[in-house]
């Protein structure tokens, strides 16, 4: 038996509800979903490609660990393009200066040659690193030169000659492309310099049109007046400094 209360309100809520299609009836019995907030974006930091790009601390709340998981590289980026400029050339062994460099370029060496290079000292050992961009088109031993090797510049004029090496670093080898501060060997005394200390014998070649065989023909330009100029070296940290 109803209640006159339950009676009243059966009439004023079912009774106008009979009508209605049942899906609406259910839609009205319930409430609205909340819309879902819309996913928030990381803001995106652009910054300037130079030789590598280091991984840069991220603002915003996101953390590196986050952006992993999404498939975020923060790995630093390589660039691929070759540059090339003699103003901007880069002394040859890590950890020295332009202040450390001595202009050998006429001393005089056995059998009466002129030594057309510069020597310079280091501990055995000591990386030596890429004067700039370009590719290595040799690699070999001879007397004289020991281990040596030729970078040639990008656009093919220039040769820069490396000798009395201890060893070339990994993945060095002919026809391999490299970026200016890239390792390519270490300070050495091998050849004649057997008995004299660790140190790099190092030329700037005019290349021209000749082979990469015929290098050596080329005519030798004095690196003291062009590293002096330059300034541009890599500390021991690896870092590039000038």
């Amino acid at each position: 038996m109803l209640t006159s209360f339950a009676t009243t309100w059966l009439r004023r809520v079912l009774v106008p509800l009979a009508g209605m299609p049942l899906l609406v009836v259910a839609l009205a019995m319930t409430s609205a979903p909340s819309a879902e907030p819309e996913p928030w974006t990381a803001p995106v930091r652009v910054v300037a490609q130079r030789d590598t790009i280091p991984a840069v601390p991220v603002s915003g709340g996101v953390s590196p660990a986050a952006l992993e998981a999404a498939g975020v590289s923060l790995a630093p980026i390589r660039r691929t393009a070759l540059s090339f400029s003699m103003d901007r050339l880069m002394i040859p062994v890590a950890g020295i200066t332009r202040d450390d460099l001595v202009d050998t370029f006429t001393a005089r060496r056995s059998g009466g040659r002129t030594h057309r290079a510069i020597d310079i000292v280091a501990p055995s050992g000591t990386p030596l690193v890429a004067i700039s961009d370009g590719r290595i088109v040799r690699k070999h031993s001879n007397r004289l030169g020991g281990k040596v090797l030729y970078l040639r510049s990008p656009d093919g004029r220039y040769a820069f000659y490396y000798a009395h090496l201890r060893d070339y670093a990994p993945g060095i080898e002919e026809g391999v492309t490299v970026l200016q501060g890239d390792t390519l060997g270490y300070v050495g005394n091998t050849g004649n310099a057997r008995h004299t200390v660790p140190h790099l014998h190092f030329q700037v070649i005019e290349a021209g049109n000749r082979s990469n065989r015929r290098l050596f023909r080329g005519q030798k330009l004095n690196p003291y007046p062009l590293l002096r100029r330059s300034q541009l070296h890599r500390s021991d940290d690896g870092r590039v400094r000038g």
